[in-house]
């Protein structure tokens, strides 16, 4: 691309994928226009495997520039959860220069129109895409994920919610005409004309707050759906994920400069160990918008002190499944394993509840009992994980010491049925990895609720004897209802189980998944198809993607006059 690009030009080559997203929003279909292989890259200007890595080391131990104002230090501290310090530094703000500055572009920005401002999206996420591999490894070393993980869920699936966000954005923008003749009879007098326009304007400065987890998963929609829709984006990245944000960053600026926009629209606030910037630039009356993935904890104190903005959290839940019975014994079991060793279970998505009666099941081999099927699953992960390279691929590692301490204290909660055990990992010898830990508990005793009803983030699950199938649906509906989910599961042959799961389901706002055996897991969603969350629980006060999480970043300003 030349060094300076028109807006048509970026509607010529960006077009027809944003009509493509718009219909695939509406069907629900499959679709995706960024590759999940990483063969796929490596011709026409992206970058392949081995130069993703070697763009990526080459970052380390050096400072990024981004050449944005204020910047009054150079912070840093990124250590890998595969061992490694990245070395890098970053500019710290002076928020009171920064945020005056970010103001500067928006008029602009705002004149440029729905359709400019979503291709300049575009544009951006097609630069990122370009430099998968490179995204991949900064991910990889900032969250623990495994590789693989990382490059898909860091990269192209992290993209496709980045492309959905924009593509709702950009909808729910243009459902208002830009301009209107109105006309009202008055009977033998002449009518009563009037021209009318409607312009999209954003609210102000958007705080996006990073996780440390899914950096740019997590990231992506908050970060579009408030730059599409007319606001500059302020991105605070968590302080042990800094660089797959920052990289988003520089990009965003450069694409922004290039189409003749203020590159300022797109800055980062890179943090001092411990100094707590989020609490500050959250309760700045320039914010208007915050979009945080973290704890309840603080996404609470978001929603009860950010007052002058709109906030959209994304906290912690207890995921619950239902085991009642099934018709695939074997496939359950592999689905479930799979789906409590993903990522070390350090997905906000994870099971952690398994409410399985004490009576046992029935199943396609027969009838099992509760021991059984807990001991069965247990099997199932240890030969799911029992080769270490697999294991490797599959786990990742530890994201941080609080997760390894959660792990360690599981097994003093009750009978365990399935021990962790470290793996090493020859690649990367100062990773944590260790295997989930399975922990029987008795749901009718009161002292285990402290247990089950508090989410335990990481690779911990909790075995639930309950009395019935009723007695496992009445306790989901109270958990999700208490604490929130941002998936629930359920296995069970029997239509009046199903009925009264999916009952539970609709009247607390949880997002269900059904009898699932095959290649699709409960902790997986699928941008253009599937709603993270619902935002109708106390897990998350809002879903990626739909409507609702877009509209509220812009007002509608009429001017009329008389024609």
């Amino acid at each position: 691309m030349a060094a300076e690009v028109t807006a048509q030009q970026l509607i010529a080559k960006h077009r027809p994928t944003l009509d493509q997203a718009l219909q695939t929003i509406r069907t629900r279909a499959y679709w995706s226009p960024h590759p999940e292989h990483p063969k796929a890259y490596g011709e026409d200007g992206s970058l392949s495997l081995p130069e993703g890595k070697a763009a990526f080391d080459a970052l380390q131990g050096t400072r990024f520039e981004l050449d944005q104002p204020g910047t009054d230090d150079w912070v840093g501290g990124e250590v890998s959860p595969y061992g490694p310090e990245l070395g890098i530094t970053y500019p710290h703000p002076d928020i009171d220069t920064l945020l005056p500055a970010m103001r500067a572009g928006m008029r602009a920005w705002r004149d440029a129109g729905a359709e400019t401002r979503a291709v300049v999206c575009l544009e951006i996420l097609a630069r990122i895409s370009a430099r998968t591999h490179e995204f991949a490894h900064a991910v990889m070393h900032t969250s623990g994920q495994a590789f693989m993980m990382a490059f898909q869920a860091g990269g192209p699936h992290a993209q496709d919610r980045g492309l959905e966000a924009v593509a709702y954005a950009f909808a729910e923008q243009t459902r208002t005409p830009d301009t209107a003749d109105w006309n009202k009879p008055q009977g033998k007098r002449d009518p009563l004309a009037m021209t009318k326009r409607f312009t999209p304007v954003g609210r102000g400065v958007s705080l996006l707050i990073g996780c440390n987890t899914f950096p740019t998963w997590n990231g992506y929609p908050g970060l579009f759906a408030s730059l599409a829709t007319g606001n500059p984006v302020l991105v605070k990245p968590h302080p042990r994920a800094v660089l797959p944000l920052a990289l988003t960053v520089r990009i965003a600026r450069d694409v922004l400069t290039e189409a003749g926009f203020d590159a300022n629209l797109v800055c980062l606030a890179a943090e001092r160990r411990d100094e707590g910037i989020a609490k500050t630039l959250a309760t700045r009356p320039e914010i208007k918008i915050i979009d945080y993935t973290g704890s309840s904890e603080f996404g609470d104190w978001l929603e009860a002190n950010a007052r002058q903005a709109q906030v959209y959290t994304e906290k912690a839940g207890v995921n619950t499944v239902v085991v009642e019975s099934t018709d695939d014994y074997k496939g359950m079991l592999a689905n479930l394993a799979f789906s409590l060793s993903l990522y070390s279970g350090q997905m906000c998505t994870t099971p952690q509840n398994l409410l399985i009666p004490r009576d046992g099941i029935r199943t396609d081999a027969g009838a099992k009992s509760y021991d059984e099927v807990v001991s069965d699953l247990a099997a199932s992960v240890s030969g799911l994980l029992g080769d270490d390279a697999r294991a490797n691929g599959i786990l990742g590692a530890l994201v941080n010491p609080d997760v390894k301490a959660r792990l360690d204290a599981a097994s003093g909660l009750g009978e365990v049925a399935l021990s962790s055990k470290e793996i090493t990992n020859p690649d990367f010898p100062d990773a944590v990895v260790r295997t989930p830990v399975i922990v029987k508990l008795d749901g009718a005793k009161p002292d285990a609720e402290a247990a089950y009803l508090s989410e335990c983030f990481g690779p911990v699950s909790f075995a639930v004897a309950v009395d019935s199938a009723a007695d496992a649906v009445r306790l989901l509906g109270r958990t999700v209802r208490a604490k929130g989910a941002m998936t629930v599961g359920a296995y069970t042959t029997s239509e009046e189980v199903a009925a009264a799961v999916e009952e539970t389901c609709l009247e607390e706002c949880a997002q269900l998944s059904l009898n699932l055996t095959g290649g699709v897991y409960v902790n997986q969603t699928a941008a253009f198809s599937d709603f993270h969350g619902s935002g109708g629980n106390p897990a998350a006060n809002a879903a990626l993607c739909d409507g609702a999480f877009v509209a509220n970043r812009f007002r509608v300003v009429e001017i009329r006059k008389d024609a």
